[in-house]
């Protein structure tokens, strides 16, 4: 199962960081040459102001001299002027380009977070696209219909080695049962590990989603949840019809049940969002289920107990600020292939 998802080495947030502190050096440049030219005119005012004194003194004589020294006090305020106006335009100019700057690194570090649910809830449906793939398929085998219309022993025991060993070329699955039309269990493919032949599962919510089904080529798939039969670890149940000749119009003669491992394999999935590694500390990725029950978790406990108070606003993606000032990015899934989704929502929760 692959979990590569896009990262971007360099992100927004690092862009505004460089801006800022380029901008602040600027501006302390701006500031220190400011200064200089002022204590220039300052001193271009008083020499002014002492030749105005010595014009003065010198009566008619220094006549010429005082008109040159009103001269030099005029342009020393011009310059004066000229300074002040821009340094404070120059300042009004570096914070306009700071606030831009930053204003795009946030809608920047929103459409990346974005992009990273959306990443993550696609993973984890292409991989469910292909579990109800399997379930349709194997309930198609000549021993799984075999034993749905004859559960003898002997027949039981192939059905189960032959389940058994479709379980070890695949690694993401706990057991499969195969059921009978009332419920219960006729064979397994772990009988070491399950014994759960014999229990009646019609109370089950995959089973009571899959007695509708019309045809083999449908499926049905129940919430996530806690199995008890599997010692109680999490599954995402996935449902088809055996049905008879293993045709997909032929009579239903019973039901194959194929328990995906959810845990680890979801972990994988939210685990492996492709974070900067400044970013992974203050960043929770998650996937949420339809009524935004946590169904997988990168840090934190709650999985399938906690609800996250996700405002969508009707929309199937976007993100905002929540009210302790964490951004949160959220994407809803569009489905793979044949396979649409559950509604689920891929989700990240990320601290300033």
């Amino acid at each position: 199962m692959s979990t590569k998802l896009n990262e971007i080495d360099q992100p927004a947030d690092s862009l505004s960081m460089l801006v800022e502190t380029s901008t602040q050096q600027l501006k302390s440049l701006t500031h220190r040459s400011v200064g200089s030219i002022k204590s220039i005119t300052r001193r271009m005012n008083l020499l002014a102001l002492n030749a105005l004194i010595e014009a003065a003194h010198a009566g008619e004589r220094g006549a010429g001299f005082s008109v040159v020294a009103n001269e030099v006090r005029s342009v020393a305020g011009e310059i004066e002027g000229l300074v002040s106006g821009l340094g404070s335009a120059l300042g009004d100019g570096v914070d306009s380009l700071t606030q831009a700057v930053e204003h795009l690194a946030s809608e920047s570090r929103s459409a990346r977070c974005i992009d990273l649910a959306l990443n993550a809830v696609e993973i984890i449906d292409r991989n469910l696209y292909e579990r109800t793939c399997d379930v349709r398929w194997w309930a198609t085998d000549a021993a799984v219909v075999a034993c749905a219309v004859s559960p003898t022993e002997a027949v039981r025991n192939h059905a189960s080695h032959r389940l058994g060993v479709i379980l070890s070329a695949y690694t993401v699955y706990l057991d499969l049962w195969l059921c009978s039309l009332d419920g219960k269990v006729i064979a397994n493919g772990r009988p070491d590990r399950f014994n759960v032949v014999g229990q009646n599962v019609s109370q089950e919510p995959w089973f009571a989603l899959a007695k509708p089904l019309a045809s083999g080529d449908e499926f049905a798939v129940a919430n996530v949840a806690r199995v008890a039969a599997l010692n109680g670890a999490q599954s995402a149940t996935y449902v088809a019809s055996v049905r008879e000749g293993g045709e997909a119009n032929g009579k239903p003669i019973g039901f194959l049940a194929i328990h995906f491992d959810w845990e680890p394999q979801a972990r994988t999935i939210v685990e492996g969002v492709r974070l900067a590694p400044a970013e992974r500390a203050h960043s929770r990725v998650m996937l949420l289920d339809a009524e935004n029950r946590v169904i997988a978790c990168s840090k934190g406990n709650g999985l399938l107990t906690e609800r996250y108070p996700l405002r969508t606003d009707g929309r199937s993606q976007g993100s905002y600020i929540d009210a302790a000032g964490r951004l949160v990015a959220f994407h809803e899934t569009p489905g793979y292939e044949t396979y649409r989704g559950l509604g689920w929502r891929g989700v990240i929760e990320q601290s300033a």
